[in-house]
């Protein structure tokens, strides 16, 4: 046995939770990423932390063999930040759910279709996304959007409070008062960049009624819609959330589709109207629709079933088993001014080009505005606040795809972001983190990025919690 093997095994009498070393039957499946690109990553040991007591001594007994340190939460970062060949802080058995009046009290680990399950017994639900696998940590501490975002914000603006493990191994609670500055810069730059974070307290809002919907067309309106949407879907009112996607399939002989999607707080009448407006400006009938007001809980179920992306689930179960790994590969970029025609004309060319069998595409446009930028840029780390939609490229293929076919994804990919990003205001939504990104910390962070330095000095300034690709040193 090595040294290093048998001190990361004695780590096991020192903690409540379950310490995963190599030579475990339950390592493959522990260590499994959720992005095949991932795959070949061995973590040292994968430490299933119970309580915040054992993530300190997880911590402790990182930093005394050298080495890194990736906290797991859902484990859905699209950088790889969610595994390390060092030891992998597993959160995921800190999961609990409480609510208190409207505040609710949620475990690092939980996924969000639990979360939503326990908060709807009593009538409340927190402004997040629909994908019921997605930690509630990555997701809040890239900022984390959601069908109710543009009426109440981002997730990490519904954040109260934090509690935090620190390098030096003390375990704090933060807010606008304690460690003010190390509460700010978890909301919208966390991502285990500052600590661990084992416990996040949240504002809650009342369930309601949404109205679902989804519209379809022939790729061949996909320039006409395009150029409809983005003067409409940022310009709606806050209680719209209409995404546009564009996806071809791995399947080369099934046909391309555009697709409005989302949902409302409005009654049916009202979405409606106000998706006709879209209609009728674009000039093109849907050649499929559908438009429903549903119970809450029901809503959720549509727009996971439905969702229309790269990571649609077969089934929308609340208690779902993450799908078999992909490789999945994005960029994204915020934009304040609408493309211009021709832009559009050779995004939507070069999406539908040259298509590839078992290579599936996707453009991603959501809105943005409303209460999501109603928030001061400095107000919080994430520094998005002026933004009119965000656009996301991704592309995906089997866990088994060659070399030569990971070339041509990217290739497609990078010459994707190319033809939009001089449009582009140079931001880049963290929770789409991009391992292939220049300037990356300008990019996430904007002008915010000189004050995360200083609170990454002041909390973190031996540098423990760095990534093997990417940290907020760089």
């Amino acid at each position: 046995m090595s040294e290093l093997h048998a001190e990361l095994a004695a780590l096991q009498s020192a903690i409540g939770g379950q310490v995963i070393l190599p030579d475990s039957p339950a390592y493959e499946e522990a260590r499994k990423p959720t992005f095949a690109q991932y795959a070949s990553i061995r973590p040292a040991a994968i430490v299933r932390c119970r309580t915040p007591a054992d993530v300190v001594e997880a911590v402790a007994r990182a930093r005394a063999v050298g080495l890194t340190i990736a906290a797991r939460g859902g484990g859905h970062c699209f950088a790889g930040r969610s595994t390390t060949r060092g030891l992998v802080i597993d959160l995921s058995p800190l999961s609990s759910v409480e609510l208190q009046n409207t505040v609710a009290t949620i475990g690092a680990g939980a996924t969000l279709g639990a979360i939503y399950v326990r908060l709807e017994g009593e009538g409340r639900t927190i402004a997040a996304g629909s994908c019921p696998t997605v930690g509630i940590a990555g997701l809040t501490l890239g900022g984390g959007l959601g069908i109710f975002g543009r009426t109440n914000g981002l997730t990490s603006d519904q954040l109260l409070e934090a509690q935090v493990v620190l390098a030096d191994g003390r375990v704090v609670d933060c807010d606008t008062e304690r460690y003010d500055d190390l509460f700010w810069a978890l909301r919208g730059a966390g991502a285990g960049q500052f600590g661990v974070v084992t416990q996040f307290v949240f504002r809650t809002v009342p369930v309601q009624e949404l109205t679902c919907f989804r519209l379809g067309w022939p790729l061949t309106a996909a320039n006409a819609v395009l150029e409809a949407w983005q003067a409409w879907a940022p310009e709606a009112p806050d209680e719209l959330a209409a995404s546009l996607l564009l996806n071809t399939f791995s399947d080369v002989d099934r046909t391309p589709a555009g697709t409005l999607f989302g949902a409302s707080l409005g009654t049916q009448s009202e979405t409606a109207g106000l998706v006709d407006r879209l209609v009728v400006r674009a000039g093109a009938d849907p050649v499929s629709s559908s438009l429903e007001q549903l119970p809450y809980a029901a809503a959720r179920h549509f727009l996971a079933e439905q969702a229309p992306g790269l990571e649609q689930p077969e089934t929308a179960s609340d208690n779902e088993q993450p799908p078999p790994p992909k490789l999945v590969f994005n960029k994204s970029e915020f934009f304040r001014e609408p493309l211009p025609r021709g832009a559009i004309e050779a995004l939507v060319d070069h999406f539908a080009a040259d298509r590839i069998h078992g290579q599936a595409r996707e453009l991603d446009l959501t809105p943005w505005g409303g209460a999501y930028n109603r928030v001061q840029r400095h107000a919080t780390a994430f520094a998005h606040r002026n933004e009119r939609f965000l656009l996301k490229h991704a592309v995906s293929l089997g866990a088994a795809g060659s070399n030569s076919d990971r070339d041509d994804a990217r290739t497609w990919l990078t010459r994707s972001w190319a033809l939009a990003h001089p449009y582009g205001s140079g931001g880049v939504f963290p929770n789409f983190a991009d391992p292939d990104l220049d300037a990356w910390a300008t990019a996430y962070h904007r002008s915010n990025r000189n004050r995360l330095l200083q609170v990454k000095a002041r909390y973190d300034p031996e540098n423990v919690f760095r990534s093997d690709r990417v940290d907020i040193e760089r």
